[in-house]
């Protein structure tokens, strides 16, 4: 059955949709290796778990973070080559960078992103992939200081978006927070890949949608 109303907003989340894992157990592996630091790694992954939900709602400094996870102790590389392959570690997915960023040009969409992000990491990549180009605004967790799976994120972004529930999507890669926004009555898309959300999004009804994603096919 068509859709009778128009979806007009688009919440997505940034790592595993947009971008990679910003700083994930996979990256703090490749860290380890990279740094020689294997016999030192339970130790830091220990530390990190009692900090790093902290560090995403702005608590603390990624100084701080550092100083308390791996630079608690000397080290033969400095904090400046560790930051960098931090920042290193986010790479994007183009397919659904170049999809997102169509929507909003021919769709006319509302783009805001909701996601558990710390205040530097958030800030290069934002500024690495030109983010902020296509995105209208950021419910990062270091702004406003809630992290999914805490359901007031999705309300505060509802606020900020001004848009009506029925008519916002929201396209996330973890489960969980997908089932907790569909509990608020969000509409929600679990992203596994491109094809099959580009699919999701068509059945959705957003106008010249099914244009867009054959462009990009």
């Amino acid at each position: 059955m068509k859709r009778t109303i128009p979806i007009t907003t688009l919440f997505v989340d940034i790592g595993g949709v947009l971008l990679t894992n910003g700083w994930d157990r996979h990256a703090r592996r490749r860290a380890a290796t990279h740094f020689k630091l294997e016999l030192d790694y339970d130790e830091i992954e220990d530390l990190h778990h009692l900090m790093f939900e902290s560090y995403e709602a702005d608590k603390f400094t990624l100084e701080e973070y550092l100083s308390r996870t791996v630079f608690h102790k000397e080290r033969p590389f400095t904090r400046e080559q560790f930051r960098e392959f931090m920042f290193a570690q986010s790479q994007p997915y183009p397919e659904m960078l170049d999809l997102v960023a169509r929507l909003k040009t021919h769709c006319g969409l509302k783009i805001a992103v909701v996601s558990n992000e710390a205040r530097e990491l958030n800030a290069h990549r934002i500024s690495a992939f030109k983010l902020n180009g296509f995105i209208d605004f950021f419910i990062s967790s270091c702004f406003v200081r809630l992290r999914k799976p805490d359901a007031n994120i999705f309300r505060l972004a509802l606020d900020i978006a001004q848009t009506p529930i029925e008519q916002v999507v929201y396209l996330e890669n973890t489960p969980m927070f997908v089932e907790i926004a569909e509990g608020l009555g969000i509409q929600s898309i679990l992203h596994t890949d491109f094809q099959s959300t580009r699919a999701k999004l068509a059945s959705f009804g957003l106008q010249n949608v099914e244009s867009v994603v054959h462009e990009i096919g």
